[in-house]
């Protein structure tokens, strides 16, 4: 890898990172076993002397595209970017493949964006971070870098594979998403939410702790309904729809399921129920997605006080569930509560990561936090009147995530960090194993959302000078 750099006659330097003392020809030796810490960073800033650095910090074999350099520096060179980086080929289990990458959002704020395996950054930036960054982080210093990136100039992705790495995790997208949980990563995880929670304020769209609290002062048939969309889901719907009406309650409650005109016998095993409190729901339009089915849901005449979700693969832990969600409303006043869910296979034998708690979620910077976090966990409910307001994206994905931002905008969302909720994960899971054309749509949709959501906190705090 040195050695192509080296063939390269707009390379100065070459520097390895390493946690050890060794000998590599033509290439000055960087100890450090931390290689995102605030610290590495500045120490490669430091050793600074062209006018770029291109930083590749992932520990997988590069190989250089032809003239991949010589093409980041002309683009660099002859635009404002202040960070750029590129689509690449992986070489997994052998295979050869292209993998594209997203456009840069402002509201890309995820940790876990993925750059590639290499960026090219201007030589201010590094050096602006030597002065402006404060904090020793161990694992955030390049997502802060970044951060500042993006604060004084453009992201810019070539969308050209310059680039081939070797991917060494194999793993389904349903295996990797909740890495984040993991007890070794709850350091990590504080760290970004620091440096991301510094960037916020920098940008004017951090938000103070006065959420505004709600009087649950409507009338509704009753106080509180259980929403399930659903389409083609023969083989979960009835556990599903089991576990709400075994509910045990202080209130009057009701089940809406909204039937996405199912053709797989759905329908017909919904219409055996002899139940008042189920009302079966099949909407008149044909082109609704989740989203659309959940406001099909909170406009119904029957809808209560409070909306509160079940997917149709889902089914909550046990007969108290609903009376705990509709216990924290009235005792936080708050618009939104958030439970905590346990995962487990379809015989509900619990399975890593195990409970999903999000705990990263503190009532001073919880919605800070939302920024970053691709998801606020489950089962969310929903006071009726205000969600209505918001409305649900007629989308398939997200649509919950988009909603939770807009309200924690505005008002307190309440948290339940005991088990409520059983996530059953199985083949036919919408996320189960997710090609890169379909990752990078659910992530480019995201980031979308919070860009929105990002300038839409801007425009609040600009009110309120």
């Amino acid at each position: 890898m040195v050695h192509q750099f080296r063939q390269s006659k707009m390379v100065h330097a070459v520097f390895v990172l390493s946690p050890n003392p060794v000998t590599i020809e033509g290439a000055e030796i960087i100890l450090t076993e931390q290689p995102f810490s605030t610290q590495t960073i500045k120490t490669i800033a430091g050793k600074l002397t062209g006018d770029f650095a291109f930083i590749a910090l992932k520990d997988t074999r590069l190989q250089l595209g032809p003239f991949a350099l010589e093409r980041m520096l002309q683009l660099a060179m002859n635009s404002l970017s202040s960070m750029l980086y590129a689509d690449y080929q992986e070489i997994k289990n052998g295979q050869r493949s292209n993998h594209p990458v997203i456009d840069y959002k402002e509201g890309s704020l995820r940790d876990d964006f993925n750059f590639g395996p290499a960026q090219l950054f201007r030589k201010e930036v590094l050096k602006a971070f030597t002065s402006e960054i404060k904090t020793e982080w161990q694992n955030a210093g390049f997502y802060a870098l970044r951060l500042l990136a993006s604060r004084m100039g453009l992201i810019v992705r070539i969308p050209e594979y310059l680039f081939t790495m070797e991917e060494s995790d194999t793993r389904k997208t349903s295996e990797k998403q909740f890495d984040y949980v993991a007890p070794n990563a709850r350091e990590r995880q504080l760290e970004m939410e620091e440096a991301c929670t510094d960037h916020l304020k920098k940008v004017g769209a951090f938000l103070s702790p006065d959420f505004r609290e709600v009087n649950f002062n409507h009338n509704f048939p009753v106080e509180a309904s259980v929403i399930i969309p659903v389409r083609n889901r023969i083989k979960t719907i009835k556990d599903a729809v089991d576990s709400v009406l075994l509910q045990k309650s202080d209130f009057n409650f009701n089940l809406i399921v909204v039937d996405n005109h199912s053709t797989d016998g759905t329908t017909e095993l919904l219409q055996k129920y002899d139940d008042k409190r189920l009302i079966h729901v099949t909407p008149k339009r044909a082109d609704l997605g989740i989203g659309g089915c959940w406001n099909e849901g909170i406009f119904h005449e029957q809808c209560g006080r409070l909306a509160v979700q079940l997917d149709s693969d889902d089914l909550y832990f046990d007969e108290h569930t609903l009376q705990k969600i509709v216990d924290k409303f009235h005792e936080e006043k708050c618009a939104m509560v958030i439970g905590s869910y346990q995962m487990c296979n379809f015989k509900l034998e619990e399975i890593p990561p195990g409970l999903i708690d999000h705990k990263e979620w503190t009532p001073d910077n919880g919605p800070n936090n939302a920024l970053r976090i691709n998801g606020l966990g489950a089962p969310r409910a929903f006071y009726t009147p205000i969600v209505r307001e918001i409305r649900f994206p007629n989308t398939s994905y997200g649509e919950d995530y988009a909603v939770g931002l807009a309200i924690s905008r505005i008002y307190k969302i309440g948290r339940i960090y005991e088990t409520i909720y059983r996530c059953r994960r199985w083949e036919d899971n919408s996320d189960a194993s997710l090609d890169i054309a379909k990752e990078n749509a659910h992530n480019a949709y995201k980031d979308g959302l919070r860009t929105f959501e990002l300038h839409a906190r801007m425009n609040l705090n600009r009110r309120k000078e």
